[in-house]
């Protein structure tokens, strides 16, 4: 299993996260399915197992979806009044595409920020980061 020594910056992390990936590597995949977190990473190892995204992703995911399409609803209602089967028809599909769209990468990117601030089960995996990177910085090796 190889670790960083280098500390991911917040930023790097919930990229990382976003594109679904390690928040620690990068490389290794997040997700074992659609929305399921893996048990680990199989690139350097690192337990993702404990993290606690709940609802918070699709609290997210709303308030994005309904921010940027409700504004063009009504702006299309106001300027064409398109009958009610044509909004169901164009909006529906609109909302749902983006809606799934969001959802893994912005769970992806709460599991990267949890991991990077030691937020819930990643504090062991943090301090032992920082420890390394510690190690690393003051020359001298770990004891065996």
């Amino acid at each position: 299993m190889a670790c960083l020594v280098e500390t991911t910056s917040l930023y790097q992390a919930i990229w990382r996260g976003f594109r679904c990936r390690c928040p620690n590597c990068g490389k290794g995949h997040l997700f074992g399915k659609y929305l399921k977190v893996a048990d680990h990473c199989e690139e350097c190892g690192e337990d993702f197992h404990h993290h606690r995204a709940d609802d918070f992703p699709a609290y997210l995911v709303i308030l994005v979806v309904g921010h940027v399409i409700v504004p063009v609803v009504l702006a299309v209602e106001t300027a064409y009044s398109p009958p009610y089967w044509l909004h169901f028809l164009i909006w529906l599909p609109l909302i749902v595409v983006s809606t799934l769209g969001l959802l893994q990468p912005t769970k992806g990117a709460i599991v990267g920020l949890q991991w990077q601030t030691g937020m819930h089960g990643f504090e062991a995996a943090k301090r032992r980061r920082l420890e390394q990177l510690a190690i690393t910085t003051s020359g001298t090796s770990a004891p065996a």
